[in-house]
């Protein structure tokens, strides 16, 4: 094997030196960077590099290489390496354009008119991406309506079926439990008054005007919502959605909508089940204070119209495109690492919490001006 040999030599030119590499250069076996860099001549301004005579190579003489040409970029002398072997070339050239890591200097004082000038051009374009993007499912759906859309039934059906029956379990335990509580809260009051048949009366406007919705949103916001950024940011990151565009398909028509439909779809009959199930709840604690099933079924009738229920499945109906819509535009807008996913994730659930509470508090001041 013949060992792995360096050396500079004069070239035909005044301050021009060419750089032989000769040899099998291997890792552990050849000179370092910094060897070659220390037996580099500093009087010259050109240098070339000469590799006839080099036989088999890794990736360490790339490396050496690469230490000597940012050498040679902060001396201000010109590396060529040309006439070197494509491979080798082609190695150099991929280095040599990332720029070198720079210790960051002291940072520059920025006053607060400047820092805040950039946090509303920042935030301002995120807010108009929001919007584009509500615009875009909103012409989405338009095309669906009119049988335009590249939306498959099959998909829409199969959201439905894991946003809907395979939530019933956790939705069943969440409703069960804020029933009890609320008819808790009540009774430590209306005891005092003998008056508990009319905690009937709190649970069931309880759920139907507000818990039921809101508790039920929550839980397909961290279920829901999450994995549909998760789903998206995915695709995202290996390309998937990139093809689409490729071959023309609309990801907002093939990828949001039917996630969005089968949201829109099965938030409104979670809803109905949490009620009911969250009635039960404030059932089993009434009953045990001397009040009958009778009554607490009775009271609840008197209590609850149907204004009240509608009140509850419009909140719902909302709060599914919310959380729809919060859980896509995270996916979509996705980084391409992994780290970005789980971002993308945790975007998903805290806006569409955050879109839920002031939707919530929304409804609640158009009800209450409204008289409903």
């Amino acid at each position: 094997m013949i060992a792995a040999h360096a050396e500079f030599s004069a070239g035909a030119e005044h301050h021009e030196r060419t750089l032989h590499i000769r040899g099998n250069w291997h890792l552990g076996s050849a000179p370092e960077g910094a060897q070659l860099c220390a037996l580099f001549p500093l009087d010259c301004k050109a240098l070339n590099l000469d590799t006839r005579e080099l036989g088999q190579w890794d990736s360490s003489l790339a490396i050496a290489l690469l230490q000597l040409a940012r050498r040679c970029q902060k001396k201000n002398i010109v590396f060529r390496y040309s006439e070197s072997s494509p491979a080798l070339q082609q190695l150099l050239k991929l280095a040599l354009d990332v720029p070198e890591y720079e210790q960051p200097t002291n940072p520059v004082y920025i006053g607060w008119r400047a820092k805040l000038r950039n946090w509303l051009t920042e935030h301002g374009q995120s807010v108009k991406e929001h919007f584009i993007f509500v615009g875009d499912v909103c012409l989405a759906c338009v095309k669906w309506l009119s049988g335009r859309a590249n939306t498959r039934a099959s998909d829409i059906f199969y959201f439905i079926r894991e946003s809907g029956p395979k939530a019933l379990p956790i939705v069943t335990l969440i409703s069960l439990l804020v029933g009890m509580i609320l008819a808790y809260l009540g009774a430590i009051q209306l005891r005092q008054l003998g008056a508990q048949v009319y905690v009937a009366d709190l649970v069931s406007l309880g759920m139907v005007r507000e818990m039921g919705a809101l508790m039920t949103a929550v839980i397909m916001a961290g279920r829901t919502g999450a994995a549909y950024a998760a789903q998206l940011g995915t695709m995202q990151v290996n390309e998937e959605i990139d093809a689409l565009k490729v071959m023309g398909v609309s990801s907002l028509e093939f990828l949001v909508l039917p996630r969005l439909l089968a949201l829109i779809l099965t938030m409104p009959l979670l809803t109905i089940y949490a009620n009911t199930i969250g009635m039960l709840g404030g059932a089993l604690i009434t009953t045990s204070m001397d009040v009958s099933y009778t009554q607490y079924i009775l009271q609840t009738q008197q209590a609850v119209d149907w204004l009240d229920i509608s009140t509850g499945l419009l909140k719902s109906l909302v709060f599914g495109v919310l959380i729809a819509m919060a859980g896509c535009h995270a996916g979509i807008r996705c980084g391409r690492n992994s780290t970005a996913v789980g971002l993308a994730t945790t975007n998903a659930v805290v806006s569409a919490i955050v879109y839920l509470v002031v939707a919530d508090a929304a409804f609640n001041i158009i009800y209450d001006k409204l008289g409903i």
